[in-house]
């Protein structure tokens, strides 16, 4: 019998057009759940056993372990989105240009600064009492996202885009440069202006903490909260997440991106404009920093000058072990990293006796894995799964 060789019907094609894009937008999505629970599993799993081995010696410390295991997955899933959402920034810049981007953590000081100026403004004029605190979430995410976007392209037309030729080294400096001039010139204009150094959010009533559930250890029930400010920092990075997802892989700037990244000459030989595409890269990975860095104040209440120094380098850190230049990756890597700061900031006192401090640790748990990780595996967790360097 011959093989049937009809054409697909344009209702099977659309059909497998659909799916297809869903898979590309909603896969890495997946992937994301499946270390995020992949990742508090084999965590949680590791501190019980520790508390076993010591139950001996110390036979409350299961009961003490267990009772604060859903708080620091918690914790460790808020840290984990910031580190992923200021890591797209890297990642994205890297994957185009192939050079770090190190003046990123000020992008998203920026953003915070930025939100904490409008919640200012918001509060002298009398607004932010009778506002929603949604509406005040977008305004303060939308303004951080317009500063800090704005400045990125900005950074990159005067700073970056003149030495592109260079070796690698000489934007690497500059990049140094630009972040230490953006550390002192925001420090100059807070100082100059009602803002002060360490600036207070002005925010509208969230409510009450939530009550997830309530965990019965022993004889009493422990109950696992999450505020609600951490709740909106979860959901708007994943919103971003899922949207940067979309716009990469199902547009034609997405395309158009990729191409860049993928052989610049001849992008640019196809019509494409390189600088064009160059700085809307810029504009979406500082955007993105800047809602990191507005969502950031929104959750700590306070933000400075030289807050986004530290987060900037985890974050990278974040980017290189999910695979810099990888989306994915950067979430990943993101999630990773942040679980284990929580469950190292949480249980080293706590498994020492309080020797160590677990919150003075977390930093150097974070750079030993940056270390281990360009020793051991310097392609990153999903470095070597992707055939696309954004």
């Amino acid at each position: 019998m011959a093989a049937d060789v009809t054409p697909p019907t344009s209702a099977h094609a659309g059909r497998r057009s659909v799916w297809e894009l869903l898979r590309t937008i909603f896969g890495p999505v997946g992937q994301l759940l499946l270390f995020i629970v992949g990742s508090a599993a084999v965590l949680g799993l590791i501190v019980v056993l520790l508390a076993l081995v010591q139950s001996s010696a110390r036979p409350d410390l299961l009961t003490r372990v267990l009772a604060i295991l859903p708080q620091v997955i918690i914790d460790g899933l808020v840290r984990g989105f910031l580190f992923s959402t200021i890591a797209l920034g890297y990642t994205m810049v890297y994957g185009v240009l192939e050079f770090i981007n190190f003046a990123h953590g000020e992008i998203f000081m920026v953003g915070g600064v930025v939100g904490a100026a409008v919640g200012l403004f918001l509060n002298n004029t009398g607004l932010l009492a009778g506002m929603h605190w949604l509406v005040f979430v977008v305004v303060v995410v939308g303004a951080g996202m317009l500063v800090s976007g704005t400045l990125a392209v900005t950074v990159e037309r005067i700073a970056y885009r003149p030495l592109r030729g260079a070796p690698r080294l000489v934007p690497l400096i500059s990049a140094i440069g630009v972040s230490l001039v953006l550390q002192d010139l925001t420090r100059l204009i807070m100082t100059s202006t009602p803002l002060g150094f360490n600036a207070r959010y002005n925010t509208p009533d969230f409510g009450k903490p939530l009550t997830l559930f309530s965990m019965p250890i022993g004889d009493r029930a422990v109950p696992v909260i999450l505020s609600p400010k951490a709740l909106i920092f979860i959901v708007a990075s994943t919103l971003m997440l899922i949207g940067l997802n979309y716009l990469v892989n199902a547009t034609r700037l997405g395309k158009a991106i990729r191409a860049t990244a993928q052989d610049m000459p001849t992008a640019s030989l196809m019509g494409i404009n390189v600088n064009q595409i160059v700085a809307l890269t810029f504009l979406i990975g500082g955007a993105m920093g800047g809602a990191a860095g507005a969502l950031f104040g929104l959750n700590v209440g306070a933000v400075n000058p030289y807050m986004g120094f530290i987060p900037g380098l985890k974050a990278f850190t974040a980017a290189v072990l999910g695979g810099i230049g990888n989306i994915t990756g950067a979430m990943v890597g993101g999630i990773v990293l942040g679980f284990l700061e929580a469950f190292v900031a949480s249980y080293l006192s706590l498994f020492t006796s309080g020797a160590f401090s677990g919150a003075a640790y977390a930093d150097i748990a974070a750079f030993s894995i940056l270390i281990l990780i360009l020793i051991f595996r310097p392609s990153g967790l999903l470095g070597e799964t992707t055939t696309q360097k954004v």
